[in-house]
């Protein structure tokens, strides 16, 4: 694993791809499908702004609360998942170990984790608004380097679907899209 600087980072770069792609969504779009497939995009967002939340407290209070925040009624989920979004970025790095679940975990590992299923989830949110943007090739490379630590195999259900075959000329973000149990064509 990278040093803790580099795991940050890394996270800080997926929130940046995942708040690019929440860009283009506007509220007649809430209803679309995802690649997530029981979820539609409003779903989608609700769920991210909690993996933000989750993120921010591990780095600041070095605990993961495993509840997702309560809706507020009203709440439009594009500007939840901006504001927690930022709100994770003013964070310093990760602390040296996280309680997740009643669970140790080391600070540089949930980063690189919640990297992956951030930056993943943007590339989610552009499918369904319809801009389609891959993540960044140099990004997805050192996400697949941490795949094998934060996706459990083989049991990766209900967490992850089975991967998918990219195809032979697939780019990087294709790659890890496509092993995260997504058709990055489809």
């Amino acid at each position: 694993m990278r040093q803790a600087t580099d795991a940050h980072r890394l996270l800080e770069r997926a929130v940046g791809f995942a708040l690019t792609s929440v860009q283009a969504v506007t509220p007649g779009m809430l209803a679309r499908r995802t690649p997530c497939a029981s979820w539609n995009l409003e779903m989608l967002l609700l769920h991210l702004r909690d993996s933000l939340a989750a993120l921010h407290d591990g780095v600041c209070l070095g605990q993961v609360a495993m509840a997702p925040e309560p809706l507020v009624p009203g709440e439009d989920p594009v500007s939840a998942v901006r504001v927690r979004a930022v709100r994770l970025l003013r964070t310093a790095a990760a602390p040296r170990r996280v309680e997740v679940g009643g669970r140790g975990l080391d600070g540089e590992l949930m980063a690189a984790a919640g990297a992956v299923e951030v930056a993943v989830h943007g590339w989610d949110i552009a499918q369904a608004s319809g801009r389609r943007t891959p993540i960044p090739p140099t990004l997805a490379d050192e996400l697949l380097e941490v795949c094998p630590l934060v996706v459990p195999e083989p049991d990766r259900r209900p967490l992850f679907a089975e991967p998918v075959e990219p195809g032979p000329d697939a780019g990087a973000g294709d790659r890890l899209v496509a092993f995260l149990g997504r058709d990055p064509f489809g």
